[in-house]
């Protein structure tokens, strides 16, 4: 255990530098693994030998920026430590998603969703991973509803695979709107939300927005569109080809999904883990992974995600038990010896 003291910190700009509640010391913590404490006007680092080195090297580089230009902003942050750690940096994305609701902001909130939006802009075939509330849909939908505003494309196709309830559409009730909005409620909440519900059914009424399950693509070419895939691990390999395929000029596709919650029959290969295999290689087509760490939705969301991968086999093991065990009670089956 090494401790390192900077007393050249000046206590004006302490605030700056450990961010509103404390936000940038708990960073620079959790980092690089070091415990930090200001006493008497002071800043002491506690931990391994290279990580004190590490984190007080970024405390003295970090206060310097605080001196020269005032304050320090996420961006600073990042880069500095990232030059230290010899990580690369989270890419920039400093101005909001320009969407069409006026007084509506929405920016990515972590680098991995950071990583995302640069990836939409700077390519034409996306593939986001990732566990739910990480932003995938959403930030998706800004992206495409931005593109749309700017006329950089004429269509915005919003797909999702219809298979979730393991039955084909001709059986479900009602004609096709009411057979298909179920699968397809997601993308419509996100785009209602960001457009307004007025101005979105116009534009679906005007057909300038398309919301379709993924079985209607088949023998398509989309020109001059931004094109969505949702839940893309519920797709075959013939319908993931089928998809990508239907990319016309000027057009763009982001692919989402989560491979960890796939609904396709066991034995069934999904279409989104043959394509990140088949396709990661390629020039124009950018594999994104989001982790745990970009999850937004509601604080438990992450926890219940960390519970659920941490404990999958011991919660599959404790069902069959229990499983077994009432089987026997009902069936009146032979019961373990017990020695």
């Amino acid at each position: 255990m090494t401790e390192a003291t900077i007393s050249t910190i000046d206590p004006a700009i302490v605030l700056p530098l450990f961010g509103a509640k404390d936000q940038h010391l708990r960073r620079l913590r959790d980092r690089f693994q070091v415990n930090i404490t200001l006493r008497s006007g002071q800043v002491r680092v506690a931990g391994d030998d290279q990580a004190v080195a590490q984190a007080t090297k970024a405390i003295e580089q970090l206060a310097a920026i605080i001196r020269q230009k005032g304050g320090l902003t996420p961006d600073d942050f990042e880069e500095t430590v990232a030059q230290i750690t010899g990580e690369r940096p989270a890419p920039r994305v400093r101005e909001p998603i320009d969407i069409v609701q006026v007084g509506r902001e929405i920016r990515p909130r972590t680098p991995g969703q950071a990583g995302y939006v640069e990836a939409i802009r700077s390519h034409d075939v996306v593939f986001a991973v990732g566990p739910a509330g990480t932003g995938k849909t959403y930030l998706a939908v800004a992206m495409a509803v931005e593109a749309l505003k700017h006329q950089a494309i004429r269509k915005i196709v919003l797909v999702r695979p219809a298979v979730e309830a393991g039955e084909s559409l001709g059986f479900l009730p009602g004609d096709l709107s009411a057979k298909i909005n179920p699968y397809l409620r997601p993308l419509l909440d996100a785009i209602n939300e960001m457009m307004g519900f007025d101005q979105a059914q116009r534009l679906i009424q005007q057909d300038v927005i398309e919301v379709a399950p993924l079985a209607y693509m088949r023998g398509r070419t989309l020109n001059q569109a931004f094109i969505i895939l949702d839940e893309a691990q519920n797709t075959t390999i013939s319908q993931m080809k089928m998809f990508l395929t239907r990319m016309g000029t000027d057009s763009k596709i982001v692919v989402s999904g989560d491979p960890t919650q796939t609904d396709l029959p066991s034995h069934q290969r999904s279409g989104l883990d043959d394509a990140l295999h088949r396709l990661r290689r390629i020039a124009g087509v950018k594999v994104i992974e989001l982790t745990q760490s970009d999850i937004v939705r509601h604080r438990l969301v992450q926890q219940i995600v960390e519970a659920y991968e941490s404990n999958s086999g011991e919660a599959e093991e404790s069902t069959r038990s229990d499983f077994d065990r009432g089987h026997r009670r009902r069936t009146g089956g032979p019961r373990r010896s017990q020695s």
